[in-house]
C-alpha cells in the first residue's frame, strides 16, 4: 500500500528515484525497495518523503484506492508520457479524496449524471447545434451567457477537478469516471476561456455518447457542441448580425468577455453560422498569426473558473457531525490548527 503511494506521489512530483533519494537522504535503490514494498520506511524517513513529495503523511496510509475508468485524454502531440503520468497521479489523488468524502455520507448530496437528450441519431454538425440548444432548454438555461460553467456541471453530477500540474500548453483535458461518476479535468494554468471550452467539449462527449452517426467525427462534433453551448446562434446574431463582409477583432474581444469563448473560437463560430465566409475567416486568422494572437490573445484574459464544491461539502459534513476535524483536515490537506482557524474565519498568522 505505502509503496504504491510513494510511487504515485513521485510520478506526480516528476522525480526520478535518484532525485527523490537525494532529497530524502537515501539511495535510489532504497526508494525502489519502498515502492515495491520490500522495505518499510521509518517514521523519520516517511516525514522526509512527505516533505519532498509535497503530501501529508496521512496520504501514505489513506485506505481508499481509486481506479480511473474510461479515461479519455485530449492531448497535444507534444504531451509526453511523463507529463500524462503526472496529471493522472494528481487526478487520482484528488479523486481518492472525493471518494473518501463520498463514502462518509449516508446520502451523498450530489446527484449522478444521467442526462440523455431525447433526439434521433445525430448525423450532421447542424444537428449537433440543435442538441446543444436542447440541453440549454432542458436545463432551463435560456440563451444568455453562462457565468459559471464549473458550478453548472457540478450541479448536474459531473465532478470537476482542477489540476495544478504545470506545462498546461501540452495538455487539453481529460475525462474519466470514478465509481461511475463522470469527472472532467482542466488545468489551473489555462485562461478561463480555454477551461470553459474544454468543459463544454467534455460535456459534449457525455451528451452525444451513443448518438453520433459513424460518418461524423466525434472530436469535431464535440467542438461544435462546445461552441454552440457557450455561444448560442441567437447571441452571435444579436451581436454581429447574420451576414457580414468582415468583423473587427475588437468585436471578437467583446464576445469573448461576454460569453467566455476565445476570440479564435468566436471567429470559427462566425464562419460556422455563415456570418462571414470561410475565406474571410482564413484571412482574419492570417492576421491573428502575424500579430501572435494564435498563441496569446490580446487584452485581458478571461477570468479562470474555480471549483469550491469539494471544500463546501467537507465543511458541510463537519457542521453536520459526519466527519471529525482531523478527518476534515486530512481531506483538505491542511493541519487541524489551520482548519480551526479557517472555521473561525481568522487570518493566518504572519
Amino acid at each position: 500500500m505505502i509503496g504504491e503511494r510513494i510511487k504515485r506521489a513521485r510520478a506526480a512530483a516528476g522525480l526520478s528515484m535518484q532525485a527523490l533519494g537525494e532529497q530524502v537522504g537515501i539511495s535510489a535503490n532504497m526508494v525502489k525497495k519502498y515502492e515495491h514494498d520490500q522495505s518499510m520506511p521509518s517514521s523519520g524517513v516517511l516525514l522526509k518523503l512527505a516533505t519532498a513529495l509535497s503530501v501529508r503523511t496521512e496520504y501514505f496510509f489513506r485506505p481508499a484506492q481509486v481506479t480511473l475508468g474510461e479515461v479519455e485524454y485530449r492531448k497535444k502531440a507534444s504531451a509526453s508520457a511523463k507529463l500524462l503520468k503526472k496529471i493522472e497521479s494528481d487526478v487520482v489523488d484528488q479523486a481518492e479524496r472525493w471518494l473518501s468524502l463520498k463514502n462518509v455520507w449516508p446520502n451523498f448530496p450530489i446527484a449522478s449524471f444521467n442526462y440523455q437528450p431525447d433526439v434521433p441519431v445525430v448525423s450532421t454538425l447542424d444537428a449537433v447545434e440543435q442538441v446543444a440548444a436542447k440541453v440549454r432548454t432542458d436545463w432551463q438555461l435560456g440563451m444568455n451567457p453562462l457565468p459559471d460553467l464549473i458550478d453548472l456541471l457540478e450541479s448536474k453530477g459531473i465532478l470537476v477537478i482542477v489540476s495544478n500540474v504545470p506545462q498546461a500548453d501540452k495538455f487539453d483535458g481529460l475525462q474519466a469516471k470514478i465509481s461511475g461518476q463522470p469527472i472532467v479535468v482542466v488545468s489551473s494554468h489555462w485562461p478561463g476561456c480555454r477551461q470553459r471550452f474544454t468543459l463544454a467539449h467534455e460535456l459534449g462527449h457525455l451528451v452525444l455518447h451513443g448518438l453520433l452517426d459513424e460518418s461524423l467525427d466525434e472530436e469535431m462534433a464535440c467542438n461544435r457542441f462546445a461552441s454552440a453551448f457557450l455561444l448560442p446562434e441567437v447571441g452571435l446574431f444579436q451581436h454581429l448580425g447574420e451576414r457580414r463582409s468582415n468583423v473587427d477583432p475588437k468585436e471578437l474581444y467583446f464576445l469573448k468577455h461576454e460569453y467566455g469563448l476565445s476570440m479564435a473560437a468566436c471567429l470559427y463560430r462566425s464562419a460556422d453560422l455563415g456570418v462571414i465566409t470561410e475565406e474571410k475567416k482564413r484571412q482574419i486568422f492570417i492576421q491573428f498569426s502575424k500579430n501572435g494572437w494564435r498563441k496569446q490573445e490580446p487584452g485581458n484574459p478571461y477570468p479562470q473558473e474555480q471549483t469550491l464544491l469539494f471544500e463546501q461539502l467537507v465543511y458541510r459534513a463537519l457542521a453536520e457531525g459526519i466527519v471529525s476535524e482531523s478527518k476534515a483536515a486530512e481531506l483538505l490537506q491542511m493541519s487541524v490548527m489551520a482548519l480551526h482557524k479557517q472555521r473561525q474565519m481568522l487570518a493566518e498568522a504572519v
